[in-house]
């Protein structure tokens, strides 16, 4: 390792190799604080060439190395293990937005980018990147890909996997590929750019991408709304999507204990309506100059609340006042990190069987660990739920955390019986391996511990995320 060292030093210099250990304490803990790892170094790169020559120089040396961008993973995806045998490898240095074309509307960008500095410089140029998630100002373009982000947008935009066009991406061995292409049709043989996505840095490091733009809209509304139950939300959705599919761009949940939190530890929160079990918030946006976005939002929240679909309602009427009604969304994780321990279950269930996923996971943690919070909230137009529980009072954190297993388990159970996925956007890391044999097992989880295998056979990067040991 010494010789590593050396050589990486005399590759990276000093700004680019950090080895002291306050240093390197910052990158080996997750933002949920639940994994603390170590590492024998941070090496930061500062170019494609340089990802490359350290990876290769590493793999040389049988070296393992962890990919990470803003460390902003839910999953721990990106923390290294206790035993320090891994370099962190961060992608900051690598900040530069290549190209915007505004004809093919895209945008080249590298990794380190941060989401928010590619939304600004996509609006800058008069187009919009739609892709947004309450880290966009911390969580890095290389990362997002890598974990295949989903977000407030899913809705109208997709995932970020739908945004990606190429890719460039520094192989295990130190091999670049170079499959920065802008093409929207390219059928020449398998696609490969999807199989870095959502990889949490186990097949390659990404390092720059080429990303889909949109039009940027003409005109937003936004609505902020009390309704009586989860029946009714996903009524007042279905009125929405039936009245202009096209205008929706985000419809998202909120349960009355999660908002609770928010404005118990947020500072400048203030519920928009009265209290209510559930709340709403709709994001309405179009590029048609001819299009009367208020009219239409109006109208179809004055019939709702005559029908008993929602129960108040406030309406943005500037975009600071839209920017105050997704803080609230926005503050939902922050508030639960600020009231203590909590254990997070990124679920998906197919859109109609959100209420029984909601009212049979009351029922179900109340049984195994009573005085729990349920606290709930996410991105109901897609089937996408946090569907997070909160530590009793009665219980130390340690004691809740200590049966976080059994939590998800009893979650997860409700949602396999209802054909959904126990991973809906927040990927796998390194807390959730183990579920895997159960959900995926059998030929699917076969093919990718093959996948693994061809492009990363001393399985030096990211060890231990994603994928369970092969029996």
């Amino acid at each position: 390792m010494d010789d590593l060292l050396n050589r990486l030093t005399t590759l990276l210099g000093p700004a680019g190799l950090l080895t002291a250990p306050s240093d390197i304490a910052p990158f080996c803990t997750d933002w949920r604080g639940l994994m603390h790892g170590a590492a024998r170094a941070i090496l930061r790169p500062a170019s494609t060439d340089q990802v490359a020559q350290c990876v290769a120089l590493c793999a040389e040396h049988g070296a393992k190395m962890v990919p990470q961008g803003g460390n902003t993973s839910m999953v721990a995806g990106a923390t290294p293990s206790a035993d320090g045998s891994a370099f962190i490898l961060t992608l900051s240095r690598l900040n530069q937005v290549r190209a915007i074309d505004t004809t093919d509307l895209t945008m080249t960008i590298e990794a380190g980018v941060t989401l928010q500095a590619a939304q600004i410089a996509a609006d800058d140029a008069g187009a919009l990147l739609p892709l947004s998630i309450s880290a966009e100002g911390s969580a890095q373009i290389g990362g997002v890909l890598a974990t295949n982000a989903g977000g407030n947008n899913t809705l109208r935009y997709g995932n970020a996997r739908d945004l990606v066009l190429g890719l460039e991406v520094v192989l295990a061995d130190g091999r670049i590929w170079h499959g920065l292409r802008s093409l929207r049709k390219d059928n020449t043989g398998y696609c490969l750019r999807q199989l870095f996505v959502g990889s949490e840095g186990t097949l390659g490091i990404i390092t720059a991408a080429v990303l889909k733009l949109s039009p940027r809209p003409r005109d937003r509304q936004a609505a902020f709304c009390a309704v009586p139950s989860v029946d009714a939300a996903l009524a007042l959705f279905a009125r929405f999507r039936a009245e202009d599919a096209s205008a929706l761009q985000a419809f998202e949940y909120i349960a009355a204990p999660t908002l609770d939190l928010v404005v118990k530890h947020i500072p400048g929160i203030t519920p928009p309506t009265s209290r209510a079990p559930h709340y709403v918030l709709i994001d309405l946006a179009t590029t048609n100059k001819h299009g009367n976005l208020r009219a239409m939002l109006e109208d179809t929240l004055a019939t709702a609340l005559n029908d008993g679909l929602i129960t108040d309602a406030a309406l943005a009427d500037s975009a600071a006042h839209r920017a105050a009604f997704w803080k609230l969304r926005e503050n939902c994780a922050e508030g639960q990190k600020q009231e203590g321990a909590s254990v997070k279950n990124d679920v998906s269930v197919p859109v109609s069987t959100i209420p029984t996923l909601l009212a049979q996971a009351e029922t179900a943690l109340q049984h195994l660990i009573p005085g729990c919070r349920m606290v709930a909230f996410g991105h109901i137009g897609d089937g996408n739920i946090h569907l997070n529980v909160q530590q009793p009072a009665n219980i130390t954190a340690g004691e809740f955390l200590s049966q976080a297993h059994d939590i998800m388990d009893c979650v997860n159970a409700i949602v396999q019986s209802l054909h959904g996925s126990f991973s809906a956007e927040h990927g796998i890391g390194k807390l959730k391996p183990y579920l895997m044999t159960n959900w995926r097992g059998g030929p699917e989880l076969d093919m990718m511990h093959a996948i693994k295998s061809a492009l990363d056979p001393a399985c030096t990067l990211n060890p231990g995320t994603l994928l369970p040991p092969r029996p």
